[in-house]
């Protein structure tokens, strides 16, 4: 059995997908459904239970026959307040989870992200001279990644992969409001108005934009691989918001671009600039090309216009 925790929100339930792909449905989902339509995101997966991350810890020690644990669960608000939910929630839970692997001895694929890099002055490279998270969400992806840094061998140890995931769009993300990716955002606006938004000077932010199903197959190889090591999950190359906004205009057609105001609560906090370093992650034997931004827009907007964005 395979457990993905997080597996009903935007990034599991495609890793879900992409295990089923390959005939595995022997899933265990784990995740907080709250208040949200998440389970819409499980009515094309094949797993043989769910359970509520409430529950999970209690019940983790009596599970068999676990073959891997690929952990999405976590708080991905940039915007959350409060340090405390943010620490027990993305750090202590991820703890836990990362010594029962260890103990088992089954592979460990855990999100961190590009987040912990900060403005990147530095670069965007897995080292400590490259970190500086700007919000809470960023620090606690960073001080556990540093957690596994201190308590693993990745050498002797089962195999633990941290994937600093960068810009991530598509399918299924419909649950997020306003975490979900620029191109949803697009979408909707360009259904309500005819009309899409973009900050003033979004010529001049530049990130590294990778689609969902490159994401997948960078967590897949990972699973087969059973390599070890924190690693990059970006495309290499960095695109404007403008950009995103003018391919989005001519796959969509009749889509008028406005700028508007940058909001005060993002100053300070906001990456103006992300670009991976995927040296590490090549080295790592990773050979799959990423899909170009105009590609993987194309695709998004077709399942956006066909299943409004669901697998």
């Amino acid at each position: 059995m395979i457990i993905v925790t997080g597996g009903a929100g935007f990034i599991g339930s495609n890793i879900v997908k992409g295990l089923n792909d390959k005939g595995i449905d022997n899933i265990l989902i784990v995740d907080n459904l709250g208040e949200t339509q998440k389970y819409l995101n499980m009515n094309r997966l094949r797993f043989s239970d769910f359970i509520n991350k409430q529950d999970f810890l209690k019940l983790l020690p009596d599970l068999k026959n676990v073959e891997a644990i690929i952990h999405q669960g976590a708080c991905s608000a940039t915007t959350e307040l409060d340090g405390n939910y943010l620490i027990r929630n993305n750090y202590e839970y991820s703890k836990t989870l990362l010594h029962y692997a260890l103990d088992k001895k089954v592979p460990f694929i855990y999100a961190s992200s590009a987040s912990v890099y900060g403005n990147g002055e530095n670069g965007f490279s897995e080292k400590a001279d490259c970190e500086y998270p700007l919000n809470g969400y960023a620090f606690s992806k960073f001080i556990f990644d540093n957690y596994v840094r201190q308590n693993v061998n990745f050498e002797k140890d089962s195999p633990v992969v941290g994937l600093r995931y960068f810009n991530v769009y598509g399918y299924q993300e419909n649950h997020k409001g306003s975490m979900a990716s620029v191109p949803f955002h697009f979408f909707n606006q360009a259904q309500e108005s005819g009309k899409i938004k973009v900050f003033e000077g979004s010529e001049h932010f530049l990130r590294d934009f990778i689609f969902i199903e490159d994401v997948v197959k960078v967590v897949l190889f990972f699973l087969e691989s059973k390599k070890s090591g924190i690693y990059n999950c970006g495309t290499g190359e960095e695109r404007s918001f403008m950009d995103m906004a003018s391919i989005f205009a001519n796959i969509y057609g009749q889509c008028e671009i406005n700028q508007i105001p940058f909001p005060d609560h993002l100053k300070g906090k906001y990456q103006a600039f992300t670009k991976a370093d995927t040296n590490k992650l090549r080295a790592a034997g990773y050979k799959n090309k990423f899909l170009s931004l105009e590609k993987g827009m194309e695709k998004y907007l077709s399942a956006l216009i066909k299943y409004n964005g669901f697998l």
